[in-house]
């Protein structure tokens, strides 16, 4: 190849200005994972049920792009008699068996993955998961081509010395398929690669950023990459379908090396300033397709404006240095043979098809090689030879900004080839049950299993949340009932305990123990899973006083008594311990004597605040100065909770950390003119696209005396509500955004 000269472009940065190129350059980073037992790779071990799911699914593909789908599932001839040694029967039943769609399998453990890295709050969890079914996919591509290859032939033994026809056609696509590896392989990769294209755009990227939010450090467009399944990025017919078919033979003069000095020659030779000199900066300029827009318009520029001239200048000197590297007539050949591919290839080299349309020689060895098959017509590889030679002018030009961009696209999806492979070497894929074992018993392995597969035997858990539900006046309302001749036990059946029963599922909760008139209901944070136990128990409880709130006027238009709840939410950063009586388990937690706290509501407390017109059901008061509670603060409490929802200083800070809490202001009425509190608002994730809306009203706690509720200060503590009165989301326009 002759040595390209560098040009300089315009007459000085007063002629034209600078243009503005953007840089990229692929990488992949795996941070805050362990090492395997080699000290060297991560350990990955992946579900066995996908692994066999894929392999099957994999090997339908390889035959059905193979055309040996009839051989792998054809009986014996007839007339064979008994069993024959290594009966394929056991393959066809393999063959027509209906495995998992592939988008399910792949969808069902990246999911999974993603979920896993969320729990461990570190997303190169998933990157290596994504590392992992890559290198996995590529040996089985190889792997269960062998397999069929070998399936087929013990298909055909059955055939040796039997000369009707379906043998004879049968030996004939065998060989075909032997001879059409490259050919199946690609159709077979392109279809995982298709699958896992979608499933990015359809399911994964939006779950990542909702998991996640950006992540500028993980590059996740190394994996939708259509050169990931193919050899060193080389394979024509991917390149001339998605990129530029460049030249693979060590004669052809449009190699990537040489276009890629010619694409650097280009660059330097423009005013880029001081970073032209770094060949980095020039790599990641060569990275960026977007910067052939920027410098010729992608062979159209407007000449009208001075951006076009510019660009039109630039296009000029990008023909140029083609013309220069004498590969110009070989840029529009390789557009040219797209068409030719389909009618003449697999017969005839993708290769040699492009050169016939640029070299005399080589074309005489096309027309030879067509007219010996018989069945084919050079009507299109003439008319192809034309349009190459008649190419002119605004054409040729076009066609060199148009390659511009292509081989951009190529070079920048060649590189994140280059950092993929990189960060494979670092998987180690463990098939061994030892290793699996020994690097298990380390903690260096990273199993990542389908959702039927996990063990829910061994999650663990972290920390725990108690609701309590407290009926008010239960035994004046039990009197009431019995007054009336009816049956306390149903009523409360009927009214409360049943309905919420059918809550629970909806927010993993479980039910504690029930006490005649209270309900002690708790959620587990497991390893692993959103940490959303205090949120979700704020909706669920503010879902109980709905419920109430609803069969309350059913029960008020019988003529029967109301219901009036009071519920107390308490957080433990810890897991609650357990005494077995027989089968039956009982809990034992901090949490629960503290939600029987906060449920609680004084008597005298009540006759206090029901005199007030207030739009909040939860009050704390202390009845003795900070100094004199002294850390038994508590003990000198008088509460109100009627109809609310308090959760404890612990479960408020959790909350904070589950959830993101906005300030919110509303006019309501102080007490004692004074009172200060803040309200806060967030939305809770309670299923998939299902959230709602909690306001949590933050309150100091004032110091009253006892004998007559007189005001007598502030104290440094607070208390905190989970608003339940309606009227307060209406005012601040939460109960239509948030579906509450």
């Amino acid at each position: 190849m002759p040595r390209i000269p560098i040009f300089k472009l315009g007459h000085g940065p007063d002629q034209f200005d600078r243009p503005v190129l953007s840089s990229y350059t692929p990488q992949l980073t795996l941070e805050g994972l362990s090492a395997g037992v080699d000290n060297l790779r991560h350990d990955v071990y992946i579900s066995p049920k996908f692994v066999e799911q894929m392999r099957l699914q994999i090997a339908r593909l390889i035959a059905r792009h193979g055309d040996v789908e009839r051989v792998l599932t054809s009986d014996a001839p007839t007339f064979t008699a008994g069993k024959p040694f290594g009966s394929p029967k056991p393959a066809q039943a393999r063959m027509k068996s209906e495995p998992a769609e592939i988008k399910t399998l792949l969808t069902k453990l990246q999911v999974a993955a993603l979920s896993r890295a969320k729990a461990e709050h570190n997303i190169s969890v998933d990157l290596l998961a994504r590392l992992a079914v890559i290198k996995f996919l590529r040996a089985e591509l190889v792997g269960q081509f062998a397999q069929v290859l070998e399936r087929c032939r013990m298909m055909l033994k059955n055939y040796e010395g039997v000369r009707q026809q379906g043998g004879l056609e049968f030996r004939e696509r065998v060989a075909a398929f032997q001879v059409g590896k490259k050919a199946v392989l690609r159709k077979t990769a392109q279809d995982l690669f298709q699958s896992l294209q979608e499933i990015e755009k359809e399911t994964l990227a939006r779950m990542r950023r909702s998991l996640f939010g950006d992540t500028p450090g993980a590059d996740y467009r190394l994996f939708i990459n259509r050169l990931i399944f193919t050899d060193d990025g080389r394979d024509d017919y991917i390149n001339a379908d998605h990129y530029v078919m460049l030249g693979n033979w060590d004669r052809d003069p449009d190699r990537f090396p040489q276009m890629r000095e010619v694409a650097c020659a280009f660059l330097q030779s423009l005013d880029l300033g001081p970073a032209a000199k770094d060949p980095a900066a020039i790599d990641g300029w060569l990275n960026s397709p977007d910067n052939a827009q920027e410098l010729v318009a992608g062979g159209t520029p407007d000449p009208s404006t001075g951006q076009g001239l510019a660009q039109e200048a630039r296009l000029a000197l990008w023909v140029k240095l083609l013309e220069e590297a004498r590969v110009m007539d070989h840029v529009i050949a390789s557009y040219e043979v797209i068409p030719l591919l389909s009618e003449y290839s697999p017969r005839i080299n993708a290769q040699q098809l492009k050169n016939g349309l640029v070299s005399r020689e080589e074309y005489n060895r096309v027309e030879k090689l067509i007219l010996q098959h018989g069945r084919l017509s050079t009507d299109s590889l003439f008319a192809a030879v034309g349009r190459v030679s008649g190419c002119h002018g605004p054409d040729r030009t076009k066609i060199a900004g148009r390659f511009l961009r292509d081989f951009l696209r190529y070079h920048r999806d060649l590189r994140r080839l280059e950092a993929l492979n990189s960060a494979l070497d670092s998987v180690n894929l463990i098939g061994n049950e030892k290793l699996r074992e020994l690097s298990s018993v380390n903690g260096t392995l990273y199993e990542f299993l389908l959702p039927d597969e996990q063990r829910p035997t061994e999650e663990k858990v972290l920390h725990h949340v108690i609701i309590k539900a407290d009926i008010r006046d239960s035994t004046r309302l039990t009197r009431s009932l019995m007054d009336r001749g009816l049956n306390p036990a149903s009523y409360f059946s009927l009214n409360f305990f049943e309905p919420v029963y059918k809550l629970l599922p909806k927010y993993k909760a479980t039910k504690v123990f029930l006490e005649g008139d209270a309900m002690i209901l708790a959620l587990l944070e497991k390893e692993g899973e959103p940490e959303l136990a205090v949120s979700r128990a704020c909706v669920l409880a503010r879902e109980m006083l709905d419920i109430v709130r609803g069969y309350n006027h059913l029960l008020q238009r019988a003529g029967l008594p109301p219901l009036e709840l009071g519920i107390g939410i308490s957080y433990q950063d810890s897991a609650p311990l357990y005494l077995v009586d027989g089968e039956q388990r009982i809990m034992i937690s901090d949490a629960l004597n503290e939600s029987d706290r906060l449920s609680s509501c004084n008597k005298r407390a009540r006759k206090a605040v029901e005199r007030l017109e207030t739009l909040f059901n939860v009050y704390a008061f202390q009845t003795v100065s900070d100094a004199d509670a002294g850390e038994n603060a508590d003990d000198f409490m008088m509460s109100y909770n009627l109809n609310g929802i308090r959760i404890s200083p612990a479960a408020f800070a959790k909350l904070q950390k589950e959830i993101s809490l906005e300030p919110r202001h509303l006019d309501a009425p102080a007490l004692w003119g004074s009172e200060r509190s803040r309200l806060h608002s967030g939305l809770v994730p309670v299923g998939s696209d299902i959230f709602r809306k909690i306001v949590v009203r933050e309150s100091q706690i004032p110091q009253i005396d006892p004998r007559n509720s007189s005001f007598k200060g502030w104290t440094d503590r607070s208390y905190y509500e989970v608003c339940s009165n309606p009227t307060i989301y209406a005012m601040l326009g939460e109960e239509g955004a948030a579906g509450a």
